[in-house]
């Protein structure tokens, strides 16, 4: 008997009403008696030709409504293991081609060089010959930067390069090329030139160092040009900051004593109007200090140093961002102070539903959430909520 699809797991594989587990099975699927796959109405042919062994992406063979439906299943899941429910809003999806950052790997085979995302699941990189997430300035680097790394990647060794779309062209950082002969300096000059790069670093194992950069590299946050320190953090795609920001925005209301804590550059605290801003990262702070003189900007690590209950009853509102791990240790904190709202961003829905828990155990309501999928076709799902007392 044919089994259907209902969902999609957290990996990306399809999963039936039985709880079985079926590589690249999307809802309206039918699993068939010898386990071949019948594909319903949200099956896809995938765009790109080096799906699925790219590890750049999962779910290409997912259409639309069906991505959103995993995203939104990926968030209401997370709360479930921990008893919570709330409003999940129309989860926003990233367009193909809107990516403006991304990590690659390259390695030198025989006579040519190769560049590309990893494998899934491994440690072999796909030579990219096309790409369907990112921006059209990344991957027009790509050939160009093959026929410049020729020659000057170490035997076996993997290098990494870092892109990132700022003001005035692609931000290039190459992390593990030795790059100490003069001709080999001219000529990642020379090629910083020839593309109008903004900055061109390389790492050679004991941190960044710029080679070109005629003026200072810089990324517009609302409006304010900011410096883009080597590796910063940045939303992935535009539309999925304007989309983080304006669910932000809401959360915190007509809020005036605003925090923004783990907060990288300054997204939200400028879009905000935050006061005080707290970042781990000596130079992601020193760069909005600079740019935003009226925001009090504090170094310092929130996992270690959460700001505790007379810290935090300055404020009314709250904008937390933390990395992967979540904010546990502010949360526990925020849990017994009196900050009426909280807007909480999240890469990860696991680690958000657990600080959701402790938020809510401390009072908090869980007003509604927007999942976002700024990493089109992958199953990286981020998330903006609100939280108020």
């Amino acid at each position: 008997m044919n089994e259907l699809i209902v969902r999609i797991a957290a990996r990306g594989d399809g999963v039936t009403a039985g709880g079985r587990h079926v590589p690249f099975g999307v809802p309206g699927d039918a699993v068939l008696d010898d386990g071949a796959l019948a594909y319903g109405p949200h099956h896809q042919d995938p765009p790109c030709r080096h799906f699925p062994e790219c590890g750049g992406c999962q779910l290409q063979h997912a259409d639309d409504d069906a991505y959103r439906g995993y995203l939104a299943s990926r968030v209401e899941t997370a709360l479930a293991q921990h008893g919570l429910a709330t409003e999940i809003r129309p989860p926003h999806l990233s367009p193909p081609n809107s990516r403006r950052r991304a990590s690659l790997k390259a390695l030198q085979v025989g006579q040519s060089v190769v560049i590309g995302f990893n494998a899934e699941q491994s440690h072999r990189i796909i030579d990219m010959r096309e790409c369907h997430v990112l921006r059209p300035e990344l991957f027009a680097l790509v050939e160009p930067l093959r026929e410049l790394l020729a020659g000057m990647l170490q035997p076996r060794r993997i290098a990494e390069i870092q892109l990132a779309l700022i003001e005035r062209g692609v931000d290039v950082l190459i992390k593990g090329i030795p790059a100490g002969r003069l001709t080999e300096i001219e000529r990642l000059t020379s090629f910083a030139m020839d593309h109008q790069l903004p900055r061109l670093s390389i790492d050679r194992g004991i941190g960044p160092d710029t080679l070109y950069e005629p003026a200072p590299a810089t990324v517009t946050l609302s409006g304010i040009p900011v410096g883009f320190p080597h590796g910063a953090f940045l939303q992935a795609t535009e539309d999925g900051e304007r989309t983080l920001i304006e669910a932000a925005q809401e959360a915190v209301g007509g809020s005036t004593a605003i925090a923004d804590l783990f907060s990288g550059l300054g997204t939200f605290a400028m879009a905000t109007g935050a006061k005080f801003a707290a970042e781990a990262s000596r130079d992601a702070a020193a760069a909005l200090k600079r740019a935003a003189p009226d925001t009090t900007v504090e170094h310092r690590d929130l996992y270690r140093r959460p700001l505790d209950g007379s810290e935090l009853k300055r404020f009314d509102a709250l904008v937390l961002d933390p990395p992967r791990a979540g904010a546990q240790e502010q949360a526990a904190a925020l849990a017994s102070a009196k900050v009426a709202r909280v807007a909480y961003v999240s890469c990860n829905p696991a680690t958000f539903a657990r600080d959701a828990r402790t938020l809510v155990d401390g009072g908090y309501r869980l007003e509604w959430i927007v999942p976002v999928g700024q990493f089109r076709w992958s199953t990286h799902v981020e998330l903006a909520a609100c939280f108020s007392r």
